[in-house]
């Protein structure tokens, strides 16, 4: 790789990689680590096809397709199940009690770590990655169709997970 290509790759690594840990987070379940490890591998992946990916037409997409793709091979892989702890660290309290919205916002990722994987990765392209429909399924590989009946489902399993203020909220 030439001085300028690794200069690119630095640039782009280095403005994209907090919304690629983002991303991982949530398909993760809210699991730091496996985040981590799963960007990890995205970035390392894209160093040695970076003259494929700055080729491609949304680099954006390419890079967030090589990202689920890395989230599926590790849920693969045969180190997924195991724990070395019965339950994860619990974190240390810190400052002030948690506002409303920090409570909203625990109160979603939980809600959206209950949600079956495939529809978890569907929701979190099209709502947090803030993707099309058409940007998902190139992502994903399938049918807009298909994003569109796994972002029904997957939202459906949302509300279920969310307890309601206002049972009147959601009509469905």
């Amino acid at each position: 790789m030439h001085a300028t290509q690794r200069q690119e790759y630095v640039d782009f690594v280095t403005a994209a990689t907090p919304k690629l840990r983002r991303t991982a987070y949530l398909l993760t379940g809210g699991d730091a680590h496996r985040a981590d490890d799963v960007v990890q591998q995205t970035l390392t992946r894209l160093y040695v096809q970076w003259d494929r990916a700055r080729a491609a037409d949304d680099i954006g997409a390419y890079v967030h397709r090589m990202l689920v793709n890395a989230f599926r091979q590790e849920r693969r892989s045969r180190w997924f199940g195991v724990r070395l702890f019965d339950r994860p660290p619990e974190p240390e309290p810190r400052g002030a009690p948690p506002t409303d919205a920090v409570v909203d916002t625990v109160a979603v990722r939980a809600a959206l770590a209950a949600v079956p994987p495939g529809q978890r990765v569907v929701l979190v392209l099209r709502f947090y990655a803030d993707l099309s429909v058409e940007q998902t399924a190139e992502v994903l590989g399938c049918s807009a169709g298909n994003v569109k009946s796994q972002t029904a489902r997957g939202l459906a399993a949302l509300r279920r997970q969310l307890p309601l203020a206002d049972p009147t909220e959601v009509t469905r």
